[in-house]
C-alpha cells in the first residue's frame, strides 16, 4: 500500500480533481507520505483524505496540499523564501521544499514541532527550518517572503503576515469560522493587497499561543 504504483494512483486522482501543475503532481508522486503518519495508518497514506496526527491535528488531504502549492507557485517554477504557518507532521513542508530555496515553517504545538523537525532532518530535507511559534506574527526576522502558506483558518487575515510578503509575493490561506471557510489568495503589489477568493476549505482554527 506504499508502493510507487499506489502513489501514482493518488496522483491520477489529483489530476482528475483538477490539479494542473505537472511539477506539483510529480513531487506528490515522489514524496513518501506514509512516513509522515503513524505506522498504524500507513496503509491509508495514499488515500485522498486527511488523517489524524495527534493533538487534535491532521495531515492535510493530498488534494489540499497540491492545490495550495499550485496556487502559491502561480506562474513561477521556483520561489526563494517561503513561510509556512502550521508545520503539523511536516508533509506540506516536504512538498514545498522541492520548489523553494528555503522554507521557514512554524508550529505552535511543541510535540508536533519536535517530531516534524526530527523527521524532516532524518529525511534530509535540509532547506526546511522549523520554529516553535503560533505563527500569528509570522517570522519577520526571516522575511520578506515570496510566498506564505497557512494551514489553519483565522476569522481574518493577520496584518503581520501580509506585511511580511515581498512585493509580488503571494499568501495562500483559509479564512473563516467553524461553519464556513474559503481558501483565499492575497497578492502584494507595493502597498496594495489584492484578495481573491478561490474555493471552499476546511481547516482547524488558527489559534494563538504555544502548546507545550
Amino acid at each position: 500500500m506504499t508502493s510507487q504504483r499506489t502513489r501514482d494512483r493518488l496522483v491520477q486522482r489529483l489530476r482528475d480533481a483538477g490539479i494542473k501543475n505537472e511539477q506539483v503532481l510529480a513531487v506528490m508522486a515522489s514524496i513518501p507520505r506514509h512516513l509522515f503518519v503513524d505506522e498504524a495508518l500507513s496503509h491509508r497514506a495514499y488515500e485522498d483524505t486527511p488523517l489524524p496526527i495527534g493533538h487534535g491535528q491532521t495531515i492535510s488531504q493530498p488534494y489540499t496540499v497540491a492545490r495550495m502549492t499550485e496556487i502559491l507557485l502561480g506562474e513561477q517554477p521556483r520561489l526563494g523564501r517561503v513561510l509556512e504557518v502550521g508545520t503539523g507532521c511536516g508533509y506540506q513542508s516536504a512538498v514545498l521544499s522541492q520548489f523553494v530555496d528555503q522554507v521557514y515553517s512554524v508550529e505552535r504545538i511543541e510535540p508536533l514541532y519536535a517530531k516534524a523537525r526530527n523527521r524532516l532532518y532524518d529525511l534530509k530535507y535540509r532547506n526546511v527550518s522549523c520554529s516553535l511559534s503560533d505563527g500569528s506574527w509570522g517570522l519577520p526576522e526571516k522575511g520578506p517572503f515570496e510566498g506564505i502558506l497557512v494551514a489553519a483558518a483565522p476569522e481574518q487575515v493577520p496584518q503581520a503576515l501580509k506585511e511580511q510578503l515581498a512585493d509580488g509575493g503571494r499568501l495562500v490561506m483559509p479564512v473563516g469560522g467553524r461553519k464556513q471557510q474559503r481558501l483565499v489568495l492575497i497578492t502584494r503589489h507595493g502597498d496594495n493587497f489584492v484578495t481573491k477568493e478561490l474555493e471552499d476549505a476546511w481547516f482547524v482554527p488558527f489559534l494563538s499561543g504555544v502548546q507545550r
